[in-house]
């Protein structure tokens, strides 16, 4: 199970914005750019400035990430805006996005600096993964149970967490450890699916 399956209900409340986005000219690789932008930004924030109480940044830059990131789908497919360029974007915007929202993590106390270079590592392999699933049956894979918008709630989470309990950094290497176990379990059923014989 995983939350990309809600996808299509999310996608269904943003029609509304996609279509003010459409209509003033805005175009999919700008919303993609635009997510991107807002992750550096306030990634660069949360390691000049690693304090759990301004990690409740991090859920609700996370939230309008997602919805960017869903809003660039859509107007790509529905307003006709697919493009080779659009593609690339999306697949590395996502990578270096996630990279700098979590990489912060690095620099709170309590937080073991390998551990969280290994989960990074790992949740850039997923997406490879995704991709390589791709490449071979033809079809993206989001397969979980860590897939993006799974890391974005978890992630999220443990940032409001240590924002409203800030002595609770002393889990940090908890949480970050069983990312990296639930990642590799990700990393496992994408590569999986790709072996899975069609059906004759």
């Amino acid at each position: 199970m995983t939350l990309y399956r809600i996808k299509p209900a999310f996608q269904a409340l943003l029609r509304p914005i996609m279509y003010c986005l459409e209509k003033h000219h805005v175009t999919a690789n700008q919303v993609t750019l635009a997510a991107m932008v807002l992750s550096f930004l306030v990634g660069g924030i949360l390691m000049l400035f690693p304090q759990p109480g301004l990690f409740y940044l991090l859920p609700i830059v996370l939230f309008i990430r997602m919805a960017l990131n869903a809003l660039d789908g859509m107007l790509a497919r529905e307003c006709n805006q697919k493009s080779r360029l659009g593609a690339i974007l999306n697949e590395i915007g996502d990578v270096l996005s996630d990279v700098a929202l979590y990489l912060p993590f690095i620099f709170l106390a309590n937080s073991n600096a390998p551990l969280v270079l290994v989960m990074l590592f790992i949740m850039v392999l997923t997406e490879f993964c995704g991709i390589l699933v791709q490449t071979i049956n033809g079809t993206r894979n989001y397969a979980g149970p860590l897939g993006k918008s799974d890391r974005a709630l978890m992630f999220g989470s443990w940032g409001l967490v240590l924002a409203i309990w800030p002595q609770l950094v002393s889990w940090n290497n908890l949480v970050w450890g069983i990312a990296t176990l639930l990642l590799v379990w990700t990393v496992i059923n994408r590569c999986r699916s790709a072996l899975v014989e069609e059906p004759q």
